[in-house]
């Protein structure tokens, strides 16, 4: 994440992407557009989890297409319902400062 944000080195973790300012800012969910970020900051090293939203897959905005790196999988282009109704809540929406509005 810390690459794809232009951080330097060694970037920070998901709770620093959510919290500090300088990087993020909280947008709500009608906000989101390609490469604003979807993450889920609670929980421990294990459940944290950040996603980078692409679009909409449809006019009701039930899913999204994201990236996400998980595990073994590597990187992931696929459908998500994370953060939405029905979805994953802990995963709130963010817009990085760097890319402005």
């Amino acid at each position: 994440m810390s690459m794809a944000l232009g951080l330097p080195t060694p970037g920070t973790d998901t709770v620093g992407l959510a919290t500090h300012r300088g990087i993020t800012r909280p947008i709500s969910l009608g906000e989101l557009k390609p490469g604003d970020l979807l993450i889920d900051a609670s929980g421990d090293n294990n459940t944290r989890h950040v996603v980078i939203f692409e679009k909409w897959n449809n006019d009701a905005h039930s899913s999204y297409t994201a990236y996400e790196q998980r595990g073994d999988h590597g990187t992931d282009h696929r459908t998500l319902t994370y953060g939405l109704p029905g979805g994953d809540a802990e995963f709130k929406p963010y817009r990085p400062v760097k890319f402005g509005d």
